[in-house]
């Protein structure tokens, strides 16, 4: 029994050393966020979900969860072939989001601007 439970420590150890932050791509660095509403010279491609996963690393206080997030929105969007992103909200942030490592996530609409 105590050699399961080594076992199982180990891991979880192992597994949270793991645990990166989402990084961000070179197409991703040219996608901008905005909380202006895009002109009409704009062409909105939808919307995007960006999600950094925080179960083995925690919600570590220092906004990486979030960057992480906004990271793999900025890359989603440019796969999509989008530039801005605008109103960008994040539904998972709230008082527990502090003490419980959910996946921390960033939606937003993806357009193409020139």
């Amino acid at each position: 029994m105590r050699i399961n439970v080594l076992l199982g420590l180990s891991a979880a150890l192992l597994l949270a050393g793991c645990s990166t932050t989402q990084q961000l791509d070179t197409s991703g660095q040219q996608v901008k966020f905005t909380d202006a509403q895009p002109g009409s010279e704009c062409r909105l491609l939808g919307e995007v979900t960006g999600a950094q996963s925080n179960w083995f690393s925690g919600t570590g206080g220092d906004g990486s969860s979030m960057r992480g997030a906004a990271n793999d929105l900025r890359n989603k969007a440019a796969a999509m072939g989008g530039n801005v992103i605008y109103g960008a909200t994040s539904p998972t942030e709230n008082f527990w989001s502090s003490f419980i490592p959910a996946d921390s996530k960033m939606i937003g609409q993806v357009y193409k601007c020139p």
